[in-house]
């Protein structure tokens, strides 16, 4: 049964969207929540699963708990040998916590598409098309495979931020397209290099991810040995390929200065695919940091380990200044994006356990409440089509429900003591201050971004919900009512998990324990 899994939460919503293509159109939105919910329960029966058998592990693929392996594509190239690539799922501590995000976020997208009116067939199968992808992703042990799916979620972002976003939607779609394809061609060159210096026991080249981590599994006088003299550029070549990883996987992150296509994309796109786009696409980039470049090339990542540092804090502080300057919702949070998504490329510097776990808390609390902060900006559009934060004053007082969920959303996201940003921040900051490889300056100028990011949440709060109600349209006063049954679930899941994993966090981290010891293992930590 678990390893039908795998294959279920791949191919459940990928049939879904062919399917969707199929129905009547009034039919299409059910079948969109019907999957995504089914989606859910997998994900979450997966995280039960691995909760029951903690600390088993799979006979023949380590420190997996379960997988599947296939042979898809081998084929003789003459004189370059054979190509062979695996259908290879498996599931760690590392990834079960991303699939169980992604089952999370993927549903409250669902739950956000309720205002979608134009072509729902099309909109409802490129988002089981996304989701799909993003499941692939995190499931995918095969490099070929993973890129395949990583590279495959660009197609139904570019046309739902493309065709039903903003005003200047095809501007933004366009812009998130190259900046991120051109991530993935780096990734790309540096699989080729890999394929080409790794064997596995039969003697066959392979693309097999966990077989990349072995420093035995690599042909000796191949260009990426980890022992290789060979150079690029008058580089090492190790050192090469580690800094593409770096910078293909930071756009996806994205750290300063690869940023500049998420604000964009975030304001025009709709609100679900803001939240899809917060809430999960970003932490691909975290997640193929620690799943690809830092097991395939430890040595180089703890040799640039200062410097990662160092781009985490200037993206911590860069994107906490930034929003704190914002006049528009929206943007304000994409911003407060780049400076949450800095904590994880700080903790994975650090090189050690806590660095490690903060890093993975905050990918799993930061996709929450940014899935939340997204939401409520979208409640908001929905009933005035203005985001500016200048055009209201007062909103508790027509909408106290909404009041308190924005409140709770952004009480939590500055890392108040209770909820899951404060365990993971304080992780990241654990670790970043007993790392080795960091100066004690960095986390000590990264934690003025912590009141940085206390001044623009409260200062947005104060500035939209206190006082005496005040609109820049008189006509709005008759939209403003509070949330239907829709938005209170649409908000109270994210409120309640936030809360959950910030009072229990062992829930979230016991299950990558696991997981981690094999990462710092395979780091000689």
């Amino acid at each position: 049964m678990p390893d039908i899994l795998l294959h279920l939460l791949i191919l459940l919503p990928l049939a879904g969207a062919v399917i969707v293509l199929l129905i009547p159109e009034h039919a299409s939105r059910l079948m969109e929540r019907l999957t995504q919910i089914v989606t859910l329960l997998l994900a979450l029966m997966a995280a039960a699963i691995f909760a029951a058998a903690h600390g088993r592990t799979t006979a023949h693929y380590g420190d997996l708990l379960f997988a599947e392996k296939y042979e898809w594509i081998r084929f003789g190239m003459g004189e370059l040998g054979e190509l062979k690539v695996l259908y290879f799922l498996g599931v760690d501590g590392l990834n079960l916590t991303l699939l169980l995000l992604s089952g999370i976020v993927l549903f409250l997208g669902a739950l956000a598409s309720y205002h979608i009116k134009k072509s729902h067939k099309a909109y409802f199968s490129l988002y089981l098309l996304l989701s799909g992808t993003v499941m692939g992703c995190f499931l995918a042990l095969d490099f070929f495979l993973f890129f395949l799916f990583f590279e495959f979620m660009l197609l139904p972002m570019y046309f739902l931020i493309g065709i039903w976003g903003g005003e200047r939607r095809e501007y933004a779609a366009i812009k998130f397209f190259i900046y991120t394809f051109f991530g993935s061609v780096l990734i790309l060159a540096v699989m080729i290099g890999l394929y080409l210096s790794v064997q596995d026991s039969t003697g066959a080249q392979s693309f097999d991810l966990l077989l990349m981590a072995k420093p035995s599994a690599f042909i000796l006088d191949s260009w990426l040995h980890p022992s290789s003299a060979n150079t690029l550029l008058g580089y090492p070549a190790r050192t090469v390929a580690f800094l593409l990883l770096l910078i293909g996987f930071g756009i996806k992150i994205p750290v300063v200065p690869l940023h500049t296509w998420l604000p964009d994309a975030h304001v025009e796109a709709p609100t679900p695919i803001s939240i899809v786009l917060a809430g999960i696409l970003l932490k691909i980039g975290g997640y193929g940091m620690m799943r690809v470049a830092f097991p395939i090339f430890p040595a180089e990542a703890q040799q640039f380990a200062w410097w990662m540092g160092l781009i985490g804090v200037v993206s911590i502080l860069y994107g906490a200044i930034v929003a704190l300057g914002q006049v528009q919702l929206k943007k304000m949070v994409a911003y407060s994006s780049v400076s949450h998504m800095g904590y994880v490329m700080l903790g994975l510097a650090a090189c050690n356990a806590e660095g490690a776990s903060g890093a993975v808390m905050q990918m799993f609390s930061h996709g929450v409440l940014s899935a939340m902060l997204f939401a409520i900006a979208g409640v908001l559009h929905e009933r005035t089509h203005s985001l500016q934060i200048a055009d209201y004053r007062g909103l508790s007082q027509p909408m106290p429900a909404y009041a308190a969920f924005t409140g709770i959303a952004f009480f939590a996201s500055l890392g108040l003591p209770g909820f899951s940003a404060f365990v993971a921040e304080l992780l990241v900051f654990l670790g970043a201050f007993g790392a080795e490889s960091l100066p004690l300056w960095m986390p000590l100028l990264a934690l003025l971004a912590l009141l940085i990011g206390a001044g623009y949440f409260l200062w947005t709060f104060q500035r939209m919900f206190l006082g005496e109600l005040s609109l820049s349209r008189s006509e709005w006063r008759e939209s403003l009512q509070d949330l239907t049954p829709n938005e209170w679930a649409l908000l109270l899941l994210p409120a309640v998990l936030a809360l959950l994993f910030g009072i229990m966090p062992q829930l979230l981290l016991h299950g990558v324990e696991t997981a981690l010891n094999h990462w710092l293992r395979l780091l000689g930590r």
